[in-house]
């Protein structure tokens, strides 16, 4: 499932081909995804103007000005792909239509936005826009944490008392909104902390440093494309590289990278998700 790096990298993407523009015709190939696209979907996107572009937690966010916001998740294997655009930063040519192609917007510019999605996981939603926190997608979320609202004080308080594993607490979307597996065992890593403490009971201090630290993981994985694992692919259809700066994730087996430590990465099994962590260097 791709994580907030991957999804503010296929945001940044679409944004030159989209924001700004009007979508001249919109094609709804198939009547659902995850769950049923809205009612006349096509018809409600057709002629409106895509205002501002915008990310909340894993959603990429479109403010039209009919009054409305699309709403789009990627799913397991979702990829908004660009082709045609005029600025020239992606492909010129439009690709022939393939099979999984469930979504395609013709842009003003001349750029096509096609929604491919082979294990239909993904989804869209219209919702009107000055409500749209209220969805119930969006209502329960937490603090962006690259944003103001995730502070130290912040997560101190979020985590006092709670008696789940830290990992767990931090895959939390009511904590942290957009944190996923891969970027939490980063994190943690470079924390130096046990996915396996429990949450309530790590000093405020070392809680305190979490939080630049799970900012660098992020933007260290926003600027290398977020990180391609089975079907992630940014907008222009390339790879991301991030994967290749793994500390701990994927890593079982492999020596820990820290200096002068001998352990190696382990791998164990928390609420059903892969915990990668070196049990010397993270205590």
């Amino acid at each position: 499932m791709p994580e907030l790096p991957e999804v503010e990298t296929v945001r940044r993407g679409l944004t030159p081909a989209m924001e700004g523009q009007i979508i001249k015709d919109a094609q709804v190939n198939r009547p659902d995804l995850r769950w049923p696209f809205p009612e006349n979907m096509a018809e409600r996107l057709q002629g409106q103007r895509v205002q501002a572009l915008r990310r909340r937690s894993k959603y990429i966010l479109a403010d039209l000005s009919s009054g409305e916001t699309l709403l789009i998740h990627l799913g397991m294997s979702g990829r908004m792909l660009i082709s045609g655009d005029p600025l020239g930063q992606f492909l010129h040519e439009h690709p022939a239509p393939q099979k999984h192609d469930h979504v395609v917007l013709e842009m003003g510019n001349g750029a096509r936005i096609t929604f491919n999605d082979p294990r239909r996981f993904g989804a869209m939603d219209l919702l009107p826009s000055d409500t749209a926190e209220s969805h119930p997608l969006l209502a329960k979320l937490g603090p962006e944490p690259l944003g103001n609202a995730f502070s130290e004080d912040y997560l101190i308080a979020a985590l006092k008392d709670k008696n789940t594993p830290i990992k767990s607490a931090l895959l939390d979307q009511r904590i942290i909104a957009g944190l996923g597996n891969i970027y939490v065992c980063e994190a943690l890593f470079r924390a130096k902390i046990s996915p396996k403490r429990k949450a309530g009971a790590i000093s405020g201090r070392r809680v305190s440093l979490l939080v630049p630290i799970i900012r660098d993981v992020l933007s260290e994985a926003i600027e290398a494309g977020g990180s391609s694992l089975r079907d992630f692919r940014q907008a222009d259809g390339e790879l991301g590289y991030f994967q290749h700066s793994f500390d701990v994730y994927d890593r079982e087996g492999d020596p820990c990278k820290n200096d002068g430590c001998e352990g190696v990465i382990n791998r164990i099994v928390q609420s059903g998700r892969s915990s990668f962590y070196c049990s010397k260097c993270q205590r």
